[in-house]
């Protein structure tokens, strides 16, 4: 009897979850290159925002498919636009303009500090307990910083500064976006709710692709279409819906430190693709920068 009550209190952690969140890391960190490449062809804003409105729009037939209503609940509005600023617009500028300074593999390993500084926002806006791995896990994040910048040498180091500072503010705001959520939830269907947020968040994106990079359709060989798609239907609808069902099958931990493998395969693909350095300065990066997620995750 004691027994059988031991193993119906252990979550069971179901192997499609796992599978659907292997999915989602193998096509988010598959992205990073790919958005790399994609920037000798097409400019980062019109890039990241009009193959974002596309995969709005495809997640939002999706829902409709599946039953799902697009309607805003009343009073949702704000929340709705605030998220869709914080986690969506943001990330989306930020990172694609990144990426005209930074390697994909740095800034893969810098983005994926964002739990990390999410779990300092719990503390200060949520007055969630600042234990002693969560300390840690600053600390950690800080020295993966360091080792980048470090094993880059001081020159290298300040040229990439722009996309340095890029990178660490989308992930702090994209952390900004994750606390909010939690204060102000969405009463809508993921799936919906992600499709209106990914739309009206890239939706500024792409006009100011539009009004100020003036890109061409014909700049876009076969090999540009063929990443374009990929960022539309692998990055905004695949990998975002295996998540969604990662998480709705495993326990928040397990998916939260699953996620750790989107920058160990950004750094991987990005130093085999584009054949990016892949020296002390960027595996130790890579080392602190998972066990702060880790820190982070467990605390």
């Amino acid at each position: 009897m004691t027994a059988q009550t031991e193993r119906s209190a252990t979550p069971r952690i179901a192997s499609t979850g796992l599978v659907f969140l292997a999915i989602t890391s193998v096509g988010w960190g598959l992205n990073w290159p790919i958005m790399k490449q994609i920037l000798t062809e097409w400019p980062p804003l019109s890039a990241r925002g009009l193959t974002g409105i596309a995969g709005g729009l495809l997640l939002a037939a999706l829902a409709v498919m599946r039953g799902q209503s697009l309607r805003v609940p009343k009073g949702q509005w704000p929340r709705l636009l605030l998220s869709a600023v914080l986690n969506v617009t943001t990330w989306m500028t930020l990172m694609g303009l990144a990426l005209l300074w930074l390697p994909a593999s740095e800034a893969a390993v810098l983005a994926y500090t964002m739990p990390v500084w999410a779990s300092v926002l719990a503390w200060l806006v949520l007055g969630e307990r600042m234990s002693v791995p969560r300390m840690l896990a600053l600390l950690m994040a800080f020295a993966g910083i360091a080792a980048l910048m470090v094993g880059n040498g001081i020159n290298a180091s300040m040229t990439e500064l722009p996309g340095i500072v890029m990178v660490l503010v989308g992930a702090f705001v994209f952390a900004i976006g994750t606390i909010t959520a939690k204060r102000l939830p969405l009463t809508m269907p993921l799936i919906a709710s992600s499709a209106l947020q990914i739309g009206i968040g890239c939706l500024p994106v792409a006009l100011a692709g539009l009004a100020f990079e003036h890109p061409r359709i014909e700049a876009l060989s076969v090999q540009g279409w063929a990443l374009m798609a990929y960022m539309t239907v692998i990055q905004f609808c695949v990998a975002y819906v295996c998540w969604f069902a990662a998480i709705e099958r495993l326990p928040a931990s397990v998916a939260a430190i699953g996620t750790m493998a989107v920058p160990v395969i950004g750094v991987i693909a990005s130093a085999v693709a584009l054949h990016e350095p892949l020296g002390p300065g960027q595996i130790g990066g890579l080392m602190f920068t998972l066990v702060g997620v880790a820190l982070a995750a467990r605390s």
